[in-house]
């Protein structure tokens, strides 16, 4: 087919029409051709659909979807980032995806779970509904999550400080992102190259939040002892 209608593209693409209509709100995917009432996307809105759920599989935020798509739309070239997408094969984040009942997850996270932490989680992308049962993106997040609880930090704090970590470690991905598409793009063997960098950029990130955890600490220490 040359076009599609919105329940056609879904189909094909194998996404639901409600998804599809959230990347067209977020503008990952351009507006359909109007006729009357009607709106047709070709196969070209296919292809976006399909690579979009490409980069998803590879461990991509949404975010950094939109960027490189945004880029794409304005002429840039990405050729260069998508090969460098492939080339950083499995995802790097080690946590894998489990599902929970409702009242499994609440009684893991003490009777916490209410219905605007919820969204916020849904939000963070660390939880996703399925009927009556909860995808959990990250088992190694829950877990942390719910020993932080248990601790006694209550489960609103813990989010709160997750958007905090979660644009620090956008803002340290995207530095190092930048690093390899400039100096590492044209490797012979870019795959091999981003394999042996990956313990190695995530010993640095480990290393600089040590760092910064031991100012924060001394300086805290510090504050408490210094006369008023």
């Amino acid at each position: 087919m040359d076009e599609y209608r919105i329940e056609e593209l879904a189909r094909e693409a194998g996404v639901p029409v409600r998804t599809l209509r959230y990347y067209q709100e977020r503008r990952l995917l351009p507006p359909p051709r109007r006729q009357g009432r009607v709106g047709w996307y070709s196969a070209a809105h296919l292809e976006r659909l399909r690579l979009i759920t490409r980069l998803l599989e590879r461990g991509y935020r949404l975010d950094g979807i939109e960027e490189l798509l945004a880029a794409a739309d304005q002429g840039r070239e990405v050729t260069e980032l998508l090969g460098l997408a492939a080339a950083a094969g499995e995802p790097w984040a080690e946590g894998r995806p489990s599902s929970v009942t409702a009242e499994e997850l609440d009684g893991l996270l003490g009777g916490q779970l209410t219905p605007e932490l919820l969204a916020e989680a849904v939000e963070l992308g660390y939880v996703r509904v399925e009927g009556d049962r909860y995808v959990i993106s990250s088992t190694r997040l829950l877990e942390t999550t719910v020993e932080l609880v248990r601790a006694g930090i209550p489960l609103r704090a813990v989010l709160a400080v997750s958007w905090e970590l979660e644009a620090s470690f956008d803002r340290m991905a995207f530095a190092f992102f930048q690093l390899a598409r400039t100096h590492l793009v044209d490797s012979e063997d870019l795959t091999e190259t981003v394999g042996r960098l990956r313990p190695v950029v995530r010993a640095v990130a480990d290393e600089h939040f040590g760092r910064a955890m031991d100012r924060r600490i001394h300086a805290e220490l510090d504050r408490w002892s210094s006369p008023d």
